[in-house]
C-alpha cells in the first residue's frame, strides 16, 4: 500500500530524504531559474496571444503541482514556445485575441489537456511517446521554431500583422512593412543582437575579467533580464511609448486568481483535438528532456507518472488563470546545471515567481513588446535544426520524406495540420516498414555453422534447398508479402524441393500470419515441396503448439539452422543418390 501511494506521490519518496545540502542546492537553482523565467513567462504569454500575467500565472501553481506528482528531479514546468504557439492556433479558431472569451478558452484548453494527460497516466499509456518518430518530431519542432520566430517579427517592426502559416505571416509583414516604427525596430534589433551575443560571447568575456565559471554562467543566464531592464528604462525615460513603441502596460499586481474554465459542449468539442495534440507533443518534449537529464545522474523517470504530473500541472493552470504547460528544455537544462537536487527547486521557483507577481509587475509597465519578441526569437531559433534533413537523407530516404513533409505541412498549413500529419506519418512509416519486412536468402558460411545473406557473403547453397531468414514479426500487414515472396521464388527455380524459414528474428506470429503459413504449407505440399522452420523462439512455439499448424506441417521444426541444413541436405543427397 505504501509503495502504491509513493508511486502516485513521488514527493513522499524524495521528501523524506530531504536535507540541508539539497535545500541549499535547490535554492540556488531556484533563484537562477526564477530570474530566467520572469521575462520568458511574459514573452510566451505574448506568443500565446494572452495577457503577460498569464505567463506568470502558468508558471506558479503548475510548478507546485508537478513538484508533488512528477518524477524528474530537474524538469522545470511552465509555458514553452511550441505549446504557446499551438495554444494561439487552437483558441484563435474559437475566440478573438484580446477578448475575455479568448482567455477563458485558454483555461478550457489547459483543463482538457490536463484531463487527457491524467487519464493516459492512470491508464499507464506512457508508451504512446514511442509512436512518434524522432525525425518527425524534430521536423515539426524545426518548422514550429521558424513559425514562432516569424510571428514575432511584427513586434520587432512595430506593425500589425496576422496569420498562422508562413505564407500568411510573410504576406502580412510585407503588406505592413511601410508602417514600420523606427524606434521599435531599433529596440527590437538591438535586443535581439545583444541576446545572441550574450549566448556566445558574454561568458568568455566575464571569465577574462576574473569571474569564476559558475558566476559567469549565472550572469549569462541573466542576460535577458538585463535586456528587459535597459530597454524598459529607455522607453520610460525617453517617452518612446508615445512615439509608436508598443509596451506591456499595466500588469495586475496579484497572485494567480482562482478561475473556472467554461465547459460548454461547443467549446469542448472545438478544443478536444487541439488539446490532444498539445498533450502528446508536450509530453514527448517533456519526457525527452526529463530522461536525458535523469540519465546524467543515473536516475529513472516513470513515463506514466510523468503523465500524471503534467496532467496535474495543466489542471492547476486551468484553475489559476494560466494556459497549457509542459516541461521546457532551456529552463530544465538551466535548472539541472544550477545544481537542482529535487523537485523542491521547482517549488522554490514558484515562490519566487509569486513574489515577482506581487511586487515586481509595476516595473514592467514600460517593457517594450519588441524586447519580449527578441527573447522569443533567440530562444526558439535554437530549436531550428535543418541538419536533420541532411542526416535523414543520408541514412534513410523514407525518414527524409517524412521529415520534409512534416516541415512543409507545418509551414504551409499551420501547427495543427503539421503535428497531425507528423503523427500520421510516424505511424504510416512504421506500418509501411512492417508490411515490407526484410527477408534474406541465407547460406552456410564455409567452415562455420553460421548462416548469412548470400548478397553480402560468400556462402554455400544447395540447389534443392531455399532458406529464408525473416527479420520481422509476422502479422496481418506483412503475412501476404511473405507468401508472395516465397511463391515468386519458387516460380523461378524448378529444382527446389525444400523451403526453410529461419525464424530467429520473429518475435510474434499473429492469427493472420498463421493462416498465411498454413496456406504456404498447403501450396508447397501440392507441388511436392516440404516446408520447415528453424530457430523458433519459445513464446512463438508455444502459440504454434496451440494450433493445428504443426500437425499439418509437411516438414520439421529444427532447433538450429545448422541442424536443419545438415539434415535436409543429407536427405536431398541421399535421395539423389538413390535415384
Amino acid at each position: 500500500m505504501a509503495n502504491s501511494i509513493t508511486r502516485y506521490l513521488p514527493i513522499l519518496d524524495w521528501g523524506r530524504r530531504y536535507d540541508r545540502a539539497a535545500f541549499g542546492a535547490d535554492m540556488i537553482a531556484a533563484v537562477i531559474v526564477t530570474i530566467m523565467l520572469i521575462p520568458q513567462s511574459l514573452a510566451y504569454a505574448l506568443l500565446a496571444g494572452l495577457p503577460p500575467e498569464a505567463g506568470l500565472y502558468a508558471s506558479i501553481v503548475p510548478i507546485l503541482a508537478y513538484a508533488v506528482f512528477g518524477t524528474s528531479r530537474a524538469l522545470a514546468v511552465g509555458p514553452v514556445a511550441v505549446v504557446s504557439l499551438m495554444t494561439a492556433a487552437a483558441i484563435g479558431q474559437v475566440a478573438e485575441a484580446g477578448t475575455i472569451g479568448y482567455a477563458a478558452a485558454a483555461l478550457t484548453l489547459a483543463l482538457l489537456s490536463g484531463a487527457m494527460l491524467l487519464a493516459l497516466g492512470l491508464l499507464r499509456l506512457g508508451f504512446i511517446a514511442n509512436f512518434l518518430s524522432h525525425p518527425v518530431i524534430a521536423g515539426f519542432i524545426t518548422a514550429s521554431g521558424i513559425l514562432i520566430a516569424t510571428s514575432q517579427l511584427k513586434h520587432i517592426l512595430g506593425v500589425e500583422a496576422s496569420g498562422h502559416t508562413l505564407p500568411e505571416m510573410l504576406h502580412g509583414l510585407w503588406t505592413h512593412l511601410p508602417e514600420t516604427s523606427l524606434p521599435t525596430l531599433v529596440i527590437g534589433v538591438s535586443a535581439t543582437a545583444f541576446l545572441f551575443w550574450v549566448r556566445k560571447g558574454l561568458k568568455p568575456l566575464l571569465i577574462r575579467f576574473g569571474l569564476s565559471q559558475g558566476a559567469a554562467g549565472i550572469a549569462t543566464k541573466a542576460g535577458p533580464v538585463l535586456a528587459v531592464v535597459v530597454t524598459t528604462a529607455l522607453v520610460a525615460l525617453l517617452g518612446l511609448q508615445d512615439r509608436g513603441v508598443s509596451i506591456v502596460g499595466a500588469v495586475p499586481q496579484s497572485l494567480p486568481p482562482l478561475t473556472l474554465p467554461p465547459l460548454s459542449f461547443e467549446l469542448l468539442s472545438a478544443l478536444a483535438v487541439p488539446a490532444l495534440l498539445i498533450s502528446v507533443i508536450g509530453f514527448v518534449e517533456s519526457i525527452s528532456v526529463a530522461q536525458t537529464l535523469a540519465a546524467k545522474k543515473r536516475q529513472r523517470i516513470d513515463p506514466d507518472q510523468e503523465l500524471i504530473g503534467l496532467g496535474a500541472a495543466n489542471i492547476g493552470a486551468a484553475f489559476t488563470g494560466g494556459y497549457p504547460v509542459t516541461g521546457g528544455f532551456a529552463r530544465s537544462v538551466v535548472n539541472f546545471d544550477a545544481g537542482a537536487e529535487t523537485p523542491a527547486a521547482g517549488a522554490f521557483t514558484a515562490i519566487g515567481l509569486a513574489i515577482a507577481a506581487l511586487a515586481l509587475t509595476p516595473l514592467v509597465f514600460f517593457l517594450p513588446k519588441a524586447t519580449l519578441a527578441a527573447t522569443i526569437i533567440v530562444a526558439v531559433l535554437s530549436l531550428v535544426d535543418f541538419k536533420i534533413l541532411r542526416t535523414a537523407w543520408t541514412y534513410n530516404r523514407a525518414d527524409f520524406a517524412a521529415v520534409a513533409a512534416t516541415i512543409a505541412l507545418t509551414l504551409g498549413f499551420g501547427v495543427e495540420t503539421g503535428v497531425s500529419s507528423g503523427v500520421i506519418l510516424s505511424i504510416a512509416l512504421h506500418l509501411w516498414r512492417s508490411a515490407r519486412p526484410h527477408v534474406a536468402e541465407v547460406g552456410l558460411v564455409p567452415g562455420t555453422q553460421h548462416f548469412r545473406n548470400l548478397k553480402r557473403h560468400e556462402v554455400d547453397l544447395h540447389p534443392e534447398v531455399l532458406t529464408l531468414r525473416i527479420d520481422e514479426a509476422l502479422w496481418f500487414a506483412n503475412a501476404r508479402f511473405l507468401e508472395d515472396l516465397i511463391l515468386d521464388r519458387l516460380a523461378t527455380n524448378a529444382k527446389l524441393r525444400e523451403v526453410v524459414l529461419m525464424c530467429s528474428a520473429v518475435n510474434n506470429i499473429d492469427l493472420s500470419a498463421l493462416e498465411s503459413l498454413e496456406a504456404i504449407n498447403a501450396r508447397l505440399a501440392d507441388q511436392g515441396i516440404r516446408l520447415h522452420l528453424s530457430e523458433v523462439k519459445g513464446p512463438v512455439m508455444d502459440r504454434l503448439k496451440r494450433s493445428h499448424f504443426l500437425d499439418a506441417l509437411s516438414g520439421k521444426v529444427f532447433l538450429s539452422q545448422y541442424d536443419a541444413w545438415t539434415s535436409i541436405c543429407d536427405g536431398c543427397d541421399s535421395r539423389k543418390a538413390a535415384e
